[in-house]
C-alpha cells in the first residue's frame, strides 16, 4: 500500500516508517521540522519507496498532490504545561480538517493518534474504549491537549457518519524508546535518564506518587501496524497500551532509572518541584489502560516490558550523550 505518514520525522512516525518499509509499503512522510529530526529518518531516507516532504500539514498545498491509500496522522503538539493551549487547539483543527477533506476527496483510509489524556480524571481504572472522558475546568489549560484530541475524535466520526470515509482511533499511553525528544516533550523517562547520566538530581512533579502505565515504541508501533494491515480495525477506537500490571509511580520510575544508568550503590538524587510552579495545573493521579479490545481483535499482546524497555532506551540515550 501507499501509506502517507504525517509527523514522520518525529518519535512514533520515524519507528513506523521504518517497520512499514520493511514490510514493503510505500511510505511518504511529511513534516515540518518544528520537533522531528531529519536524523530519525537519515538510516532509511535512500529506500526507494521512502520520500520525504518538509511542510505544514496545514498547509493544503502540502499533501494536495499525493495520493495515498492510508493516511496515519501523527503530528500534533503536546500537552501545554509549558508553553500555551492555543496551538493544541488551533493548528490541531487545521491540520484535521485538511486531512479529513483529503480522505473523502482521496477515499483513503484515516488513522489518528488520539491520546490516553482523553480520560482525564475518570476514577475508574482501567480505561476501555467506552470509558466516560471527565475532562478538569476549562480554567486549567493542562486540558486544552485533551480537549484538542476529543474533538479531534469527534469531528472524524461525524464527518465519516456525512461522508463515509474509513477511519481508525488509537489511544496512545505513554509511548517511549529511542529517538523520543529528549525535553519533557517526550515525556519523563528522557528527561529522567538525562538527569540520571549526568548525576544531576531527577525533578519530580507534584508528589510522585501519580502513576502512568508506559508503552515502549514497538508495541505501539506494532499496533499501528495491525490497525494498517486489517480492515477489521475499520470504524473502532483502540487503546495503545502495555500490560496494566507494568503501571507504577512516577517517583518509582526516577528511582528505577537512576539504578538502571548508575547502579545500586547509588542513592537517587530526587528534587520535587510543586505543581504551582506551572501556574494552574492539574494531574491525573493514575493511568491505566484495558488493551483487552486491541487483544480481542488482532491477538495483540505487549512484548516489551518496562524494564527491557528502559534498558534499550537508556542505551541508546547514553550513545546520543557521548556522542554530543
Amino acid at each position: 500500500m501507499k501509506i502517507l505518514i504525517t509527523g514522520a520525522a518525529g518519535f512514533i512516525g520515524s519507528h513506523l516508517c521504518r517497520a512499514l518499509l520493511a514490510e514493503g509499503h510505500v511510505v511518504i512522510g511529511i513534516d515540518n521540522l518544528s520537533r522531528g529530526l531529519i536524523s530519525n529518518i537519515a538510516s532509511f531516507s535512500d529506500n526507494k519507496n521512502f520520500s520525504f516532504v518538509f511542510g505544514n500539514v496545514h498547509d493544503k498545498s502540502v499533501s494536495g498532490n499525493i495520493k495515498a491509500d492510508i493516511i496515519v496522522h501523527l503530528a500534533s503538539k503536546k500537552i501545554p504545561r509549558y508553553s500555551d493551549g492555543l496551538q493544541n487547539l488551533g493548528e490541531g483543527n487545521l491540520m484535521l480538517n485538511v486531512l479529513v477533506e483529503k480522505c473523502v476527496r482521496d477515499n483513503s483510509k484515516l488513522i489518528f493518534a488520539s491520546t490516553s489524556d482523553v480520560y482525564g480524571k475518570n476514577p475508574l481504572l482501567p480505561f476501555n474504549e467506552e470509558s466516560d472522558l471527565v475532562i478538569g475546568p476549562t480554567t486549567v489549560r493542562r486540558w486544552a491537549y485533551a480537549v484538542s484530541k476529543i474533538h479531534a475524535e469527534h469531528y472524524i466520526i461525524a464527518s465519516s457518519e456525512v461522508s463515509d470515509f474509513n477511519w481508525t482511533i488509537l489511544r496512545f499511553f505513554g509511548t517511549y524508546g529511542p529517538n523520543h525528544d529528549l525535553s519533557w516533550q517526550g515525556g519523563p523517562q528522557s528527561v529522567f535518564i538525562e538527569k540520571a547520566l549526568k548525576k544531576e538530581a531527577i525533578e519530580i512533579h507534584g508528589s510522585g506518587l501519580q502513576t502512568r502505565t508506559f508503552t515502549y515504541v514497538d508495541d505501539t508501533v506494532n499496533a499501528i501496524v495491525r490497525c494498517i494491515n486489517d480492515e477489521r480495525s475499520n470504524g473502532e477506537i483502540f487503546n495503545t497500551g502495555s500490560d496494566p500490571a507494568e503501571e507504577i509511580a512516577i517517583i518509582d520510575l526516577a528511582k528505577m532509572v537512576w539504578k538502571m544508568v548508575n547502579g545500586d550503590a547509588s542513592e537517587a538524587l530526587i528534587k520535587y518541584i510543586p505543581y504551582s510552579d506551572f501556574g494552574r495545573y492539574e494531574d491525573v493521579m493514575r493511568r491505566v489502560p484495558d488493551i483487552s479490545k486491541l487483544k480481542r481483535f488482532f491477538g495483540f499482546k505487549s512484548a516489551w516490558s518496562l524494564e527491557a524497555g528502559l534498558l534499550k532506551t537508556i542505551a541508546w540515550q547514553r550513545e546520543l550523550s557521548a556522542s554530543k
